[in-house]
């Protein structure tokens, strides 16, 4: 409703401004201060009052006596405040979306762009655990993902597996080199890629410590496996896929905590194996960027504003990371609408180069977007580690839910709901609002800032943190299960204990919300689809934990304020029940995009 009723704002102010003879580039068409009792507004005004030559606020009268909107659905009225032209929803607008959300489970997601996606995230190189400063990208990237798929686009979740380079080279002579009894100590855990980092760290620690003739035996032996990697023997890829394989299905394991899961995991020798990176680094050297120096092929970016060359083939004709990853970024276009990728900021010069070659290779770079994020630190001395390995995202989800079992056991005496929470409660709970904890901090922030994750800030449940919004999912189920539980049989809306609706069943009236706090609630309710759309235009999912808050704010002023079984009649219980309804799933959805459970009770 608010897509539609933005649309005849738009509408309205653009044909106003053309009878007036006035430029209609810039609507200005934006939310109102919080002070005004407006559903949009247009700041237009300030723009044209130079032109017209007038202050602000009579342009805006101006424009607001040329708006027509008598053929319009949703737009009741027209009128200013100093310099803004506002525009106020009529009473079907709330109606509609009443109607809309409450009997719609799947409520806030778009039609069908019939455009296809592919979002890559977290390709971590499969060397070990998953740190916890990388976890902002399996948790960003997730969310991209889901709010793409919300915005209606057919989404595909790749994984690409750095399986080519010196790290694995080293990592599989490691492997193949030392014994369980050569290793100094046990693995943090009991999953393969704990136990076979140990290999990596002793294979690294020897090339630093042992003597100048075992480290240039050994760095002919890692060469060796190189070479085989860009020859194409199938020998030296079993060997190297081997540990890949391992170690990438412990890392799967630690993502499918969070969850983040993936569609597919696109292996960088591919690329090696089809010909396409020896087809990359032959266009390549025809263009007249490249240049043959420092025994390497490179590409000079200057026109593209990127001082750093890209250094594409060795002397020995043996490919690079970035030459690899074009191939793999041809064939994405080859196979997708659009490609987006999601990246730290210690890549955003190699994203950038990428970009630039892309362009060259005569490829649609439009097609391209790039996520960049900072990295997740922790305060010292807050974070309990494991055997001296550094903090693992692991550790910190393990934590997560050991806190977050005891604030629920501290708030027992404190719940609302009458009902007895079973130890499978406990822990269900406790692993929601944990992992959720996690994945809400962090995808809140905008990625490009630092973070520094707090532990209270996280697990607050009477501020602004995942526990916070996702109690009003747990309110909305237990108010439609308590309905459903005193066998409230109310015209209009028909709850289960699980809080479904009966579309059908559904014919309230929105004009027996008579009080404000309802009504401002279904006005968040209305936003929701419009910040969907947005937020996926942008590649922004924190806009969204924004929403939440915002919406989660409008949902206890009217928990305060409005009774549902206890309403006064059968039509206001009625219609409250639907706004209750209509509330948990814009909620579950909003948590839904950001990759956070909606618990049924807390």
């Amino acid at each position: 409703m608010f897509r539609q009723f933005r649309s005849e704002v738009e509408a309205a102010v653009e044909a106003a401004l053309a009878d007036l003879d006035l430029p209609t580039d810039d609507l200005g068409i934006e939310r109102p201060p919080e002070e005004m009792d407006a559903t949009l507004a247009s700041s237009v005004a300030f723009r044209l009052a130079g032109e017209v030559g007038d202050a602000p606020p009579n342009v805006a009268a101006t424009v607001a006596e040329a708006v027509d909107v008598s053929g319009t659905d949703y737009v009741d009225s027209v009128d200013t405040a100093g310099p803004y032209v506002n525009f106020h929803a009529n009473a079907r607008y709330l109606a509609d979306t009443l109607d809309a959300a409450a009997a719609d489970a799947g409520y806030g997601a778009l039609p069908d762009r019939e455009t296809s996606v592919v979002v890559e995230h977290t390709s971590a190189n499969p060397t070990g655990p998953v740190h916890v400063g990388r976890a902002r990208n399996p948790i960003v990237g997730d969310a991209v993902a889901n709010l793409l798929e919300y915005a209606g686009y057919d989404v595909d979740r790749h994984y690409y597996v750095n399986d080519a380079g010196r790290q694995m080279a080293v990592f599989t002579w490691a492997y193949e080199r030392f014994d369980e009894s050569d290793l100094e100590s046990e693995p943090a855990r009991d999953r393969a890629e704990y136990d076979l980092v140990r290999y990596y760290r002793k294979g690294n620690a020897y090339l630093e410590e042992a003597d100048e003739d075992a480290v240039e035996a050994a760095e002919a032996e890692i060469q060796s496996i190189l070479q085989g990697l860009e020859a194409g023997d199938e020998e030296t890829y079993e060997r190297v896929g081997e540990v890949v394989d391992a170690v990438l299905g412990g890392m799967k394991d630690c993502l499918a905590r969070l969850p983040a899961e993936f569609d597919e995991f696109v292996k960088e020798t591919r690329f090696m194996r089809d010909g396409s990176t020896d087809d990359i680094a032959e266009r390549l050297k025809e263009t007249d960027q490249a240049v043959y120096e420092e025994d390497a092929w490179q590409l000079e970016l200057d026109e593209w504003g990127i001082d750093k060359n890209l250094v594409f083939l060795r002397s020995d004709d043996t490919s690079l990371y970035t030459t690899r990853d074009l191939a793999h970024h041809e064939w994405k276009f080859a196979n997708y609408d659009r490609a987006v990728t999601v990246l730290g900021e210690d890549h955003k010069l190699q994203a950038d180069q990428l970009d630039a070659t892309l362009e060259l290779l005569g490829n649609d770079t439009d097609r391209l977007g790039n996520v960049i994020y900072s990295y997740v630190n922790l305060p010292d001395g807050k974070m309990s580690t494991r055997r001296g390995t550094g903090v693992m995202l692991d550790d910190l989800l393990d934590e997560a839910i050991d806190r977050a079992r005891d604030a629920v056991e501290s708030r027992m005496d404190d719940r609302i709901r009458d009902d007895d929470l079973t130890e499978e409660d406990v822990e269900r709970i406790a692993h929601q609002v944990g992992i959720g904890a996690v994945r809400y901090d962090i995808v809140s922030k905008q990625p490009a800032k630092a973070i520094t994750f707090e532990w209270e800030d996280a697990l607050d449940f009477e501020a602004q943190s995942a526990p916070f919004v996702q109690y009003v999912h747990a309110r909305c189920a237990g108010i439609l299960s308590e309905a459903a539980a005193a066998g409230i049989d109310v015209p209009g809306v028909t709850a289960d204990a699980d809080g479904a609706v009966d579309a059908e069943a559904l014919d309230v009236d929105a004009s027996d919300l008579e009080t404000d706090a309802a009504r401002d609630l279904l006005r968040e309710v209305a936003r929701f689809p419009a910040a969907i759309e947005a937020a996926a235009e942008d590649l922004e999912p924190h806009t969204i934990a924004t929403f939440t808050r915002e919406f989660a704010d409008a949902y206890n002023a009217f928990y305060r304020e409005c009774p549902v079984v206890t309403a006064e009649t059968d039509d206001l219980r009625a219609a409250r029940l639907a706004v209750v309804a209509a509330a948990k799933h814009t909620m579950a959805n909003a948590l839904d995009v950001l990759g956070v459970d909606a618990p049924e009770s807390m």
